[in-house]
C-alpha cells in the first residue's frame, strides 16, 4: 500500500509555515524583468513535461542496469553549451556526495539545472534558482530528490543540537517529522519521503512555478533515491 506523503501538506498549511502567497502580478513582473531577454520568457522546447520525466527515469534505469550511455559529455557538447543553456529538467537534490544527479540519471553537460542543499530543502534561494531554471531556461520537469538514510532528516528526528546555520536546515524538515511520526514502518524512511513531499508542496507555492504548472509547461514531482541499488522511485 502506497502512502500519500504529499497529501499531508496542503497549501494552507504551508502558508501558515511562512511560505506565503504572492499575487499573480509578481509573475508578470518576473517575466518583464531584466532576468529575461526580449524574447518570450519561457524557452521554446519540443519536449513535454511527461517526456522530460520519462527521460530522467530512463536514464536512471540505465544507471541501475549498468548500461550508462554517458551522453553529452564530450568536448563538442562542452563547446555547444558554452554558448547558452536550455536544460530539459531541473533538480532539487540533497547535497549528499553519494548521488550526483548527472550520474544517477545518466545525463551530461547542459541537460540538468541542479540545485543541491542538505536535506533537499526548498529555501527561498533554492526556489528562486528553480524559478529561473524553469521560467527562463525552460526546464519542463522539476524533481525534488531525497534519499535513503538522509543524515539531515535523521538529525531532525533526533532533535540534534547543531552549531551555526545547520539548524535552519533542520527547521525546514521538522514539519515532515511531525507528519510521518504515526505512519507504520521505518520511521527514518517514512520521514525522508515525507520531507520530499513537503518540499514539492513548498515549490508549488511559488506563483512562478504554479503558473507554469497551470499552463501545462511544467511538472513538479518527488523522487526517492536508494543508496544501496541506485534506483529512483517516484513518491509524488
Amino acid at each position: 500500500m502506497t502512502t500519500n506523503y504529499q497529501g499531508a501538506f496542503s497549501r494552507r498549511n504551508l502558508i501558515k509555515l511562512g511560505a506565503g502567497a504572492v499575487s499573480g502580478a509578481v509573475v508578470t513582473s518576473v517575466i518583464g524583468s531584466n532576468l529575461t531577454t526580449p524574447e518570450p520568457a519561457i524557452a521554446d522546447n519540443d519536449i513535454t513535461p511527461d517526456q522530460a520525466l520519462q527521460k530522467l527515469l530512463d536514464g536512471n534505469k540505465r544507471f541501475v542496469e549498468r548500461k550508462r550511455q554517458n551522453p553529452n559529455q564530450d568536448y563538442a557538447r562542452l563547446e555547444q553549451v558554452a554558448k547558452g543553456q536550455k536544460p530539459y529538467a531541473a533538480v532539487l537534490g540533497c547535497a549528499d556526495s553519494r548521488f550526483p544527479s548527472e550520474i544517477i540519471f545518466d545525463q551530461g553537460l547542459g541537460d540538468l539545472f541542479v540545485c543541491r542543499v542538505a536535506g533537499n530543502v526548498a529555501t527561498p534561494e533554492e526556489i528562486g534558482s528553480l524559478e529561473f531554471g524553469t521560467l527562463v531556461l525552460g526546464a519542463k520537469v522539476l524533481m525534488v530528490i531525497g534519499h535513503k538514510r538522509c543524515g539531515a532528516v535523521e538529525a531532525t528526528i533526533k532533535g540534534a543540537q547543531v552549531p551555526g546555520q545547520i539548524a535552519s536546515i533542520l527547521d525546514a524538515i521538522k514539519p515532515a517529522v511531525n507528519s510521518a511520526k504515526d505512519l507504520p514502518g521505518d520511521r527514518l524512511e517514512n520521514t525522508c519521503k515525507a520531507n520530499i513531499a513537503l518540499q514539492v508542496e513548498r515549490l508549488k507555492t511559488s506563483p512562478v512555478i504554479a503558473e507554469l504548472i497551470t499552463a501545462g509547461k511544467l511538472k513538479v514531482v518527488g523522487g526517492y533515491y536508494d543508496l544501496d541499488n541506485g534506483a529512483v522511485t517516484m513518491i509524488s
